[in-house]
């Protein structure tokens, strides 16, 4: 045996560290990876809401910015005292509510369908889907130009051949946008958004235990029974989840407002009106203290979204 070999087998093998001390190592060899991405993340989405928050305690308008002066929560006051402002909340509780009931109601009835077999399923699914993939901007011009127009939008010309066709010889050709202007922005809204929540839905449809179905159908249950005492409470939580996080990306939308009234005839949304007046009032404290609510409200849904997508996930565990 040579001197070498005689002095590694004499060395004693190396013991990995124990203790706090080598546990706390493990723990940042592990975490060190991420480090780069939580910096970033922070720098990107954290300082700005700092000085977001910061802003919005200064009285600061751009077109006069040696008048800026700290005036604590006055701002936050404003947002919910003044009558734009006000009336702004009103019309986004109002545009969420309404675009969100009316999404999963007729979500639940596309996933119904969907979850029958029947001949081209693969593509008809396909087919309602596609509004959800397009771009929100695209989606507002299509309703805008493609179906609002009064001169020659597919509305207005299905009207006009509805007449013809029944001997109407003159037939109203509204306006949309300007007649019913909060409806043509929640119309728009959830020809959208529904496939979102038919795809959650139908996510949970195809969840349901087969063996339960059949025993309800072979004791005699009807389709109305089976819908209402096994289908709904297992959708529960499907409900739920599409109702909360449908809420968190309505509540922000900008899109369809500013492309399709802007924001004109009672549609200002939150959103909408931070916008016009950090570019157009060029209130900068004012708009900040405005954002700030709407991401506050935004954090509280969202919460109440991930407790549903982590309760749904433990329910799945226990199952399997």
């Amino acid at each position: 045996m040579t001197a070498t070999a005689t002095r590694r087998a004499a060395t004693p093998p190396e013991v990995p560290a124990k203790g706090p001390a080598g546990a706390r190592r493990r723990v940042w060899a592990t975490r060190a990876p991420l480090l780069p991405a939580l910096v970033f993340l922070i720098a990107v989405t954290q300082l700005p809401f700092v000085a977001t928050l910061v802003i919005s305690l200064f009285d600061w308008n751009s077109l006069k910015p040696e008048k800026r002066r700290f005036t604590g929560f006055s701002n936050y006051a404003s947002v919910f005292t003044d009558e734009a402002l006000r009336e702004s909340v009103v019309t986004t509780v109002v545009l969420t509510a309404s675009v969100v009931v009316v999404s999963v109601v007729l979500g639940l009835a596309l996933a119904l369908l969907l979850d029958r077999a029947f001949f081209g399923r693969g593509f008809v699914r396909t087919l309602l889907i596609t509004p959800f993939l397009l771009v929100p901007v695209s989606a507002a011009l299509l309703w805008k130009h493609a179906l609002y127009n009064p001169e020659y939008g597919l509305f207005n010309g299905a009207l006009t051949w509805f007449g013809e066709l029944f001997g109407i010889e003159s037939v109203a050709q509204p306006e949309w946008t300007s007649e019913m202007p909060l409806i043509a922005v929640e119309a728009a809204l959830v020809w959208q958004w529904t496939p979102f929540m038919m795809l959650i839905l139908l996510a949970g449809l195809q969840s349901r235990p087969a063996e339960i179905m059949e025993a309800a159908r072979l004791d005699g249950a009807g389709p109305w029974q089976v819908f209402r005492h096994l289908t709904l409470p297992h959708l529960r939580r499907y409900l739920e989840l599409g109702v909360l996080l449908g809420s968190v990306y309505i509540v922000q939308n900008f899109d369809a407002v500013f492309t399709i009234t802007s924001g004109g005839l009672g549609t200002a949304n939150l959103p909408y009106t931070v916008y016009e007046t950090f570019y157009r009032a060029h209130e900068y404290g004012l708009a900040s203290a405005a954002g700030v609510v709407v991401v506050i409200g935004t954090i509280i849904i969202a919460t109440f979204a991930l407790r549903v997508v982590s309760s749904l996930f433990r329910e799945e565990a226990s199952r399997a």
